[in-house]
């Protein structure tokens, strides 16, 4: 469908996205999963094209503009080629530099953002923990002051980009129970009494860095405390809400791959003396796929609008992120249906898709509490 949005400037950067995956990602994406891993230029090629400077000030590296459809069409193109560790570990740092940018010193802003946005450092949010994923108002760990500083005891876990990461931005208790109780603190690898453990054996984004971090009376210094003690978790909300929005762009290139992938393969199949794709029960699939890929773009376009219109539609957000991951759980396995077993074999996008489906229904806001949020939100 013709996307009323579009304008010249929002074509051009999405075309060169695609472009960058098609050259510097898709060729590489099965060799890369199986590895477990993928070189590092690749974060200072994306860093280049601009894909982690919206909504940062030129002065630290960033772009200087926002724009939702710009952020939409990214994560649509990134997720297309089916290499979601590549994009997780990518990515991460996107929701990571937005506190620092708004809660930390013009002096760790200078340090900080401009190697990150450039791909040069890797950056990561840790905020889950062993105790409680998506409920962050149950975090454990603990910040208490020490002198000039702060000391950290506690842990993360499934913290993506966590092995490579030169720089967390880290939820600790530093007062009572809840959302109130919660600051921020800009963590850097190395500082005394941090250390971090990989964790293996995952159903998907083999190619991504994932990470348990270890706080052992972790030292931190006063100054890279982010924002007002107890306060930060609040001052931040908006930062999960654009996770919320790449993640269902992410679920939609998902879905649109699944979709082409299985349509190449009826057209090039037959059965029975005919292609697959002129059997009634093979193009119902395809028809029950292309209209739920419609309607999440539909909606998601909405949203990219009234987000570029100066509102965050957080009830919107909330339930897209429901629809995007059901979407691509959707199409994943009709269209290994489709395929059959060559959809099965490891080593092409709709195998890796039908693994990392999950992942978008837990990572950012599981299903459950984007309904609940959801509703909550309306006033319910």
């Amino acid at each position: 469908m013709q996307n009323p949005f579009d304008t010249a400037e929002r074509k051009a950067f999405r075309e060169s996205v695609e472009a960058f995956v098609a050259r510097e990602i898709a060729p590489f994406a099965n060799e890369w999963d199986e590895a477990g891993d993928f070189p590092w230029e690749l974060h200072e090629k994306a860093g280049a094209l601009g894909l982690f400077g919206f909504a940062i000030d030129e002065a630290y590296g960033g772009l200087g503009f926002d724009d939702a459809f710009m952020r939409m069409d990214s994560g649509v193109a990134l997720s297309y080629c089916g290499a979601g560790g590549v994009n997780a570990s990518l990515g991460c740092r996107n929701i990571m530099t937005g506190p620092i940018a708004k809660l930390a010193s013009e002096e760790i802003k200078l340090a900080v953002l401009p190697e990150i946005i450039s791909g040069r450092e890797g950056g990561a949010l840790a905020m889950t923990e062993p105790s409680g994923g998506s409920d962050l108002s149950r975090i454990r760990t603990r910040a208490v002051k020490d002198g000039d500083g702060w000391r950290i005891t506690g842990e993360k876990t499934f913290i993506t980009g966590g092995m490579k990461a030169r720089w967390y931005v880290v939820g600790a208790r530093t007062g009572g129970e809840g959302f109130g109780g919660i600051s921020l603190f800009l963590v850097e690898a190395g500082s005394e009494g941090f250390s971090r453990t990989a964790i293996k054996n995952k159903m998907g984004w083999w190619a991504s860095d994932t990470a348990t971090l270890h706080f052992d009376d972790c030292y931190v210094p006063a100054g890279h405390q982010l924002g007002e003690e107890g306060l930060c978790l609040l001052a931040i909300m908006e930062n999960f809400n654009y996770e919320r929005l790449a993640l269902a762009s992410g679920c939609l290139g998902m879905a649109k791959r699944c979709l082409d992938d299985a349509v190449a393969w009826a057209k090039e199949r037959e059965t029975f003396g005919k292609p697959l794709i002129k059997h009634q029960v093979i193009r119902h699939k395809i028809a029950d796929m292309s209209m739920r890929i419609d309607a999440l773009e539909a909606y998601l376009r909405a949203i990219a609008w009234s987000m570029n219109e100066g509102e965050m539609p957080v009830a919107e957000l909330s339930k897209v992120k429901v629809l995007a991951s059901t979407t691509a759980e959707f199409c994943a396995s009709e269209a290994m249906q489709i395929l059959g077993g060559a959809g099965y074999l490891r080593g092409q996008a709709i195998e890796r898709i039908y693994r990392e489906v999950k992942v978008m229904a837990i990572g950012g806001g599981s299903e459950e509490i984007m309904r609940d949020l959801a509703v909550k939100q309306m006033g319910l």
